[in-house]
């Protein structure tokens, strides 16, 4: 590890890795992206053990199914890489993101698996080229909506031979698997001779097309639905449960306890997912209970699942508010079929779409948002007495 090249917080454009840590405000954040989204518990409780050691112990679960690492320091930061690279397969280049029950989903149109493979092996020659937030989604359509997931390109399945393909916010088009693979390295390509700043949404802005209508009868529009923890599953060999992260954070104690239950119970695969989630193949009820009274999240009616929210000033050296102290304090008063972001500063990291109410750190006070993005502009500043009757207002408007 260079530790030269480490990331500072102010620079938007890259994103962390093992090799590439970013620099937070409470010390050097690590980024795992691990081969086929699985491990072991003994993998979970030997992550986590490293957290403890090398780092500050939290442990985290992003948006896209990531394990992070926090609180690395200059001089752990190459211990940690060294221990986890001899453990992990990890994977690097072209981010691409599927179902993790992608081929054992019985709900699914399409197995994704292929495409994402082609189009990864496709992809190697623009190594290097392409910006490092440029991503590409494959969702099969099935139990684990991809909705959320931010793409430049975003291949929906339509039915077992065909795709919807979006290229950033443009309007889709029906292809078959084929055309769907190479359309995709087509506008690879485009973006990387364009340079590494280049994003789809750039060639493709936002259009208000109305879904368009094919002999496969009208390509619907993405659906957002919640992450849910708690919800079990079905494969087609067995079945799958999901155990949410609150706020896609843990410590690593808590981890290494779940881990240890999952292990006990004689489970052995363990799925990261999107909405800072881990999936247990073949959890029992005993496990589900374990895991609440640890402090997961594990009923899809929890609260805190209405509600994104980064680490804010607690671990960011960008936050001006403590931004999941504040989430959970508000939790209890959102609504279903709400959702609330709370967001250290304007970057929006936690959520990069708009939600109901946003709830924005800022040198002045909390901006409030309504409809929008971190980003935005706030109607109005608040302190914190004013959060809970602001958000309650909201909500009883809507």
């Amino acid at each position: 590890m260079d530790l030269t090249t480490v990331i500072a917080p102010s620079r938007r454009g890259a994103c962390p890795t093992l090799d590439t840590p970013m620099l937070t405000g409470d010390g050097l954040l690590a980024r795992l992206r691990i081969s086929g989204n699985r491990l072991s518990p003994e993998h979970l409780t030997l992550l986590a053990n490293l957290a403890l050691v090398h780092g500050n112990g939290l442990v985290e679960v992003s948006a896209r199914g990531n394990l992070q690492v926090r609180g690395l320091s200059p001089s752990s930061a190459p211990l940690f890489e060294d221990a986890v690279s001899a453990i992990f397969d990890l994977e690097t280049g072209l981010v691409i993101d599927i179902s993790p029950l992608s081929g054992e989903d019985p709900m699914e149109k399409a197995d994704s698996r292929p495409l994402a493979e082609a189009i990864r092996t496709g992809a190697m020659a623009m190594h290097g080229k392409l910006g490092p937030k440029v991503s590409v989604v494959v969702d099969s359509a099935g139990q684990i909506s991809l909705a959320s997931l931010k793409a430049d390109i975003r291949l929906v399945a339509l039915d077992a031979a065909h795709w919807a393909v979006h290229f950033g916010d443009g309007k889709p088009q029906v292809m078959d698997a084929e055309g769907a693979i190479s359309a995709t390295l087509a506008m690879l390509g485009a973006l990387a001779a364009f340079g590494a700043d280049a994003r789809a949404t750039d060639l493709f802005p936002v259009t208000n097309a109305s879904p368009i209508s094919t002999h496969h009868g009208a390509i619907p529009p993405l659906s957002k639905r919640p992450e849910e923890g708690g919800v079990t599953m079905q494969l087609t060999s067995g079945h799958t449960t999901a155990i949410a992260l609150p706020f896609g954070q843990m410590h690593g104690e808590a981890l290494i306890v779940l881990a240890d239950g999952a292990r006990t119970a004689g489970l052995g695969n363990i799925r990261l997912a999107p909405g800072n989630r881990l999936l247990f193949d073949g959890a029992s009820p005993s496990l589900v209970a374990q895991a609440a009274a640890l402090g997961f999240i594990v009923a899809s009616d929890d609260a805190r699942l209405r509600i994104s929210a980064c680490i804010g000033s607690d671990g960011c050296a960008s936050g001006n508010i403590a931004a999941r102290r504040l989430a959970e304090l508000l939790a209890s008063h959102v609504q279903p079929g709400t959702h609330l972001h709370v967001s250290g500063c304007a970057k929006g990291c936690a959520h990069p779409r708009a939600t109901d109410v946003t709830l924005v750190g800022r040198a002045d006070g909390i901006g409030l948002v309504i409809n929008g993005r971190a980003g935005d502009t706030p109607s109005e500043i608040l302190d914190e007495a004013g959060l809970i009757p602001a958000v309650a207002a909201r909500q009883e408007a809507r």
